[in-house]
């Protein structure tokens, strides 16, 4: 039998067979494990498909927004105002945060920040408290 797979290794026999070949260098060990290509009687080794390969194999995501439908922009966690004064925080935002339609806010404003901040039931409690205390 051939030392080198016709077909390269993926996902369990990958990692099993890198755990096996630990003792040789990477390249030879990608070799073995199928990452190579030959061309007029040279053998290339693909380290990078090899890497790539065990990254996978490991569960690592290659690419951060590969689950993505591909449709919008990415957030880029920044925002300007508008000609009318306003300020608009977009859609993504609020989903990673959670919000429905009809959750409100306290504004706060300091000197070159403005803070926002949810208001739930505490902080209503809260704010009934101080009214009947004032």
């Amino acid at each position: 039998m051939s030392e080198n797979p016709n077909t390269p290794l993926t996902g369990k026999a990958l990692l099993q067979k890198v755990k096996e070949l630990s003792h040789l260098p990477r390249r030879e060990t990608a070799k073995r494990c199928g990452y190579f290509s030959s061309k007029d009687g040279q053998v290339r080794v693909n380290l990078t498909d090899f890497y790539d390969a065990v990254l996978a194999a490991k569960g690592v995501p290659l690419e951060p927004g590969g689950a993505k439908d591909g449709r919008g922009r990415e957030p880029t966690y920044r925002v300007s105002v508008h000609k009318n004064g306003q300020i608009v925080i977009g859609s993504t935002y609020t989903e990673q945060m959670g919000l429905k339609p009809g959750d409100e806010f306290v504004i706060k404003l300091g000197y070159k920040h403005i803070h926002l901040k949810q208001i739930d039931e505490d902080m209503e409690a809260e704010e009934a408290q101080e009214a009947l205390s004032a």
